[in-house]
């Protein structure tokens, strides 16, 4: 087995994939391996759907060894630590490898455990999450068989992959209630730890409508820190204007909870975590995803620091720009590819129905089609669950898109 390589990639999900297929597509020759230990691969932003009723979970699930790009050489292991002085990682099996160029791109971590009782709860009691392969077909049945009371839907303080996810299955439900005869009976509460319902005032203004038509009762920058569960009871906390805390609690009859996020740990507590973050992403130059303190590392897609949303259509414009870096650092030449921070987030607003939200990092609309994307379209509705789906398959995982 090969133990060094040109350009070693740690983490086979979304960014990892597509940028190592865009390598191997411009240089075929390339020396490239991928650390990843899971065997299946997964379209997580179809979880939505599902949780709506929308999509088959059976559809988001694929064998990872179906889109190893060919010329990559897939080591069935997990990274443990960075050397980056020695250009070498240590695996879990205890095998080290060695680099030319590193690409860490092992996704986000969802810290399960950072709300009490949650993990104990997630998938019974009236308690889901569409973040989970798991649990995602029972956010449907909640909803489904929902006949009114009190529904809580919560988004952590940290970012979170897909970052409207928490909310885009809260406008799904209540519209689902509603053509049911269900939302009269209902107290529909939105726990967040934002300070606004979305970032971009453009499309923030049709979320802040969607709010009020569906009743929703938000509260803006709280934090969830425990789920009773067997009680049906979610406990949270925000500071007052003079900076105190104070803690509230919300009965509930069901709930969709968003577990906070962070890099992995292993990413955390390596040299090339972020020190100025505690929830370390990897410090990265955040127009060309080269390291700021190892030149020959380089990471784009959750884990960077970048400021944008992460979302998959960030890593579809993220993954070029680093692939046109690397490729230039071993030729020992220069590139001019850069990064403006475009991201973008399809949110439905009810079945049929969806906002096409992109920007950059400025929070300034980048928008692709020819019309006013802040205005939901039942076109950006078949985009999102036919389109989108197959184009990451077949074109995003193999470096084509």
């Amino acid at each position: 087995m090969t133990t060094h390589f040109q350009v070693l990639v740690v983490g086979g999900g979304n960014a990892g994939l597509s940028a190592a297929a865009q390598l191997l597509h411009k240089a075929s020759s390339l020396q490239l391996g991928i650390i990843e230990p899971s065997a299946k691969h997964y379209y997580q932003p179809a979880w939505t759907l599902v949780g709506a009723g929308q999509f088959d979970i059976r559809d988001t699930e694929k064998d990872e060894q179906d889109y190893v790009p060919e010329g990559a050489e897939w080591i069935r292991d997990a990274v443990t630590a960075f050397q980056p002085e020695q250009n070498q990682v240590t695996c879990q099996s205890g095998a080290t490898y060695t680099y030319d160029s590193l690409v860490v791109v092992p996704g986000i971590q969802l810290d399960w455990a950072k709300i009490k009782g949650f993990s104990e709860t997630l998938g019974k009691n009236q308690v889901s999450s569409n973040y989970s392969f798991q649990t995602a077909p029972y956010t449907w049945e909640l909803i489904r068989n929902f006949k009114g009371g009190v529904a809580v839907f919560t988004n952590p303080a940290t970012p979170v992959k897909c970052g409207g996810a928490p909310h885009k299955i809260m406008y799904l439900a209540c519209d689902y209630w509603r053509k049911n005869g269900v939302l009269d009976k209902t107290e529909v509460h939105y726990i967040s730890g934002a300070g606004a319902i979305f970032a971009v005032k453009e499309f923030a203004r049709t979320l802040e409508g969607l709010l009020k038509r569906y009743r929703i009762k938000t509260h803006f920058l709280q934090n969830v820190t425990e789920v009773d569960g067997p009680n049906h009871r979610i406990y949270f906390e925000g500071k007052d204007a003079d900076g105190n805390v104070q803690k509230q609690s919300i009965q509930f009859d069901m709930a969709h909870i968003t577990p906070p996020q962070s890099a992995p740990d292993f990413i955390k507590n390596s040299p090339l975590a972020d020190p100025t973050q505690p929830l370390g992403w990897v410090e990265v130059n955040k127009f060309t995803f080269q390291h700021t303190r190892f030149s020959n590392v380089f990471a784009c897609g959750d884990v960077s620091n970048a400021p944008t949303s992460k979302t998959g259509a960030a890593i579809r414009k993220q993954a070029p720009v680093m692939v046109d870096h690397i490729l230039a650092q071993l030729h020992k030449t220069q590139s001019s590819a850069r990064y403006d921070g475009y991201t973008a987030c399809p949110i439905p607003t009810e079945y049929g129905k969806l906002m096409l939200a992109e920007f950059d990092y400025t929070n300034k609309p980048k928008m692709t089609f020819p019309f006013d994307q802040a205005v939901p379209r039942w076109t950006m509705w078949l985009l999102k669950k036919y389109m989108l789906p197959w184009l990451y398959w077949h074109r995003i995982l193999t470096g084509k898109a």
